[in-house]
């Protein structure tokens, strides 16, 4: 996060301010909810400012000024990013506030569908033939083998995926999952 964008950001929390949301912090930057649901988080970049719409899929965007900022990783989130002082519309801002905050009321989110049993990548499978470390990943949630399987899985290079697995290879054996170490 960049502190290039003071002056734009405090502008959009104050016009966020002015509506119905309460301003928290979330994952290190000002999230504002309704009713204890996420709404739209604000946050500065080196290139760029944005708003973060967490069910951003569901705003009608008569502008087009929503992206996904990570396609094929988020489904509902949408990003409206800014790059100068001068393409904030307050008018158009709020608008898009008062929708997201109507579909809040509405209840519209997305529902995750659940992957199933992910393939196994070939790096793993074959360090998945020493017996402990096996017979710990199948000790493991489904959910927890799915992040292991996708961490390996979503390295392009083979010498990302090899320093990949031998960090995942202490946390199977602890019978934790990958993130865990992060929970409070």
């Amino acid at each position: 996060m960049s502190n290039r964008w003071e002056e734009e950001l405090a502008i959009l929390h104050t016009i966020l301010q002015r509506t119905a949301l309460k301003q928290t912090t979330k994952w290190g930057m000002p999230v504002y909810t309704f009713e204890g649901r996420n709404v739209v988080g604000v946050v500065g970049f080196k290139t760029h400012f944005t708003l973060w719409f967490y069910n951003g899929a569901f705003l009608s965007d008569p502008q087009g000024v929503l992206v996904n900022a990570q396609e094929g990783k988020t489904k509902s989130m949408r990003q409206w990013r800014f790059t100068s002082r001068e393409q904030i519309d307050e008018s158009l801002i709020l608008a898009y506030i008062e929708e997201a905050i109507a579909n809040e009321k509405a209840g519209k989110q997305l529902k995750s569908q659940p992957k199933g049993k992910l393939a196994v990548p070939p790096i793993l499978a074959d360090a998945l033939t020493e017996a402990t470390l096996k017979e710990r990943f199948e000790q493991l949630t489904p959910y927890k083998q799915n992040e292991y399987i996708e961490y390996i899985s979503e390295a392009k290079q083979e010498a990302t995926k090899l320093k990949r697995l031998d960090k995942i290879k202490p946390l199977i054996l602890q019978g934790i999952g990958l993130y865990e170490k992060y929970k409070k």
